[in-house]
């Protein structure tokens, strides 16, 4: 190679480099990013103590990765490769069979905050146990797909044991209060050949959360419902969830299920969004099919909360402290409940203890996603 291709490539090198990153940051800031459903870092303002502190250079770093032009295609690009050189896994994401994208959850139940939320919860269960009897108090945390579908995992996986974390949540709470859901799932992961989870989202599926219902109902004296009385309808067979948005379009597509009661008339409800005149009479929001993010069909995505009156006429009004797990669980309860107020603690900003005294509860429960129970920093306001 000469010295002028040498100055050339030298020349393209520079141009590609410095052209990113000046692209990088003249282009408009996303505060939001559509396909991965969450927040983006935007770039900060440099004060004198985010200086000092080193905080601006960490939050700057922060906003060029989550800002960089073509961020999506890169992410896309090197998922494709690490795919082609038969990775078993890709941003803390197993490439399961079937099509199967697994969250590993690394680290997640063995931090202190992990171990200070069991703490937590520990306390309002009590507390909520003592006021309403342990009857009417339900704890049911989730466990994530990665424990339940092992058998989708490629070889040699070796994921932190879920049931482990959960066996000490259990022996934290009043007894009566636990309801447990691995081993009702785990059968039916093995047995159903129903789909449990999505394939390339978090969340469970309708059908999965229909088997923790029945679980919840036997031990809570709830009417039990068959399946045969319920009319399962597709709502789209296009959804690519979060998941798989982390490595890039998998190519696989997931149902989303609306499950609807065919052997009585649909209870009526109302629904009024964080105590504003936001009022709807449908749980189902069908907009969002037509949005990345589908599975906020379920109420329509995350709220602080959300207050459903219903005409079920059975006395009973419940209060859900819940994550996004309860979205498509919900719906099961809606004939069990003149009243269902649910509560999305990341979001309140509301005392919740205040929040109780007002409302006439006969039933609180606790629904969480395992991972998420132990990553979510706001639990600590279950004690306020």
């Amino acid at each position: 190679m000469n010295n002028h291709q040498s100055w050339n490539v030298i020349t393209l090198f520079l141009l590609l480099i410095f052209g990113f990153t000046i692209a990088t940051i003249l282009k408009p800031q996303r505060s939001f990013s559509e396909r991965e459903n969450r927040v983006l870092a935007t770039r900060p303002a440099p004060t004198v103590s985010t200086i000092l502190s080193g905080s601006f250079e960490k939050d700057y770093e922060d906003s060029l990765t989550d800002q960089f032009v073509l961020r999506d295609q890169w992410i896309a690009l090197r998922s494709a490769v690490e795919k082609l050189v038969q990775k078993k896994d890709i941003h803390d994401v197993y490439l399961g069979k079937d099509g199967y994208l697994i969250e590993k959850h690394t680290d997640t139940f063995t931090t202190g905050h992990a171990l200070e939320n069991v703490e937590h919860l520990k306390n309002f269960a009590a507390q909520a146990a003592s006021r309403y009897g342990t009857e009417h108090v339900a704890v049911m945390v989730v466990p994530n797909a990665v424990d339940i579908l092992k058998e989708k995992l490629p070889p040699f996986a070796d994921p932190y044991d879920e049931e482990e974390y959960l066996a000490r949540i259990e022996t934290s709470l009043p007894k009566g209060v636990w309801i447990g859901v691995s081993d009702v799932l785990r059968k039916a992961a093995q047995s159903s050949g129903q789909q449990l989870y999505y394939r390339t989202d978090h969340h469970w599926t309708t059908y999965g959360s229909f088997l923790a219902y029945q679980e919840l109902a036997q031990k809570k004296g709830l009417e039990i419902s068959s399946i045969s009385s319920w009319h399962r309808k597709i709502l789209t067979d296009t959804f690519e969830g979060t998941v798989a948005a982390r490595i890039g379009s998998s190519g696989v597509y997931d149902s989303i299920e609306a499950w609807e009661r065919t052997d009585r008339p649909a209870v009526e409800c109302e629904l009024r969004y964080n105590q504003s005149q936001d009022i709807r009479t449908e749980y189902l929001q069908t907009d969002y099919l037509e949005t990345r993010d589908k599975y906020a069909v379920f109420l329509g995505g995350n709220y602080a909360l959300v207050e459903i009156s219903t005409n079920a006429n059975t006395g009973r009004r419940l209060l859900m402290i819940k994550d996004s797990y309860a979205h498509c669980f919900t719906p099961f309860l809606l004939d069990q409940f003149d009243e269902l107020d649910l509560v999305d603690i990341r979001y309140f900003s509301q005392s919740l203890s205040e929040y109780m005294e007002q409302g006439n509860y006969t039933d609180v429960l606790f629904l969480y996603n395992a991972a998420g129970f132990a990553e979510d920093a706001s639990l600590v306001k279950l004690q306020y």
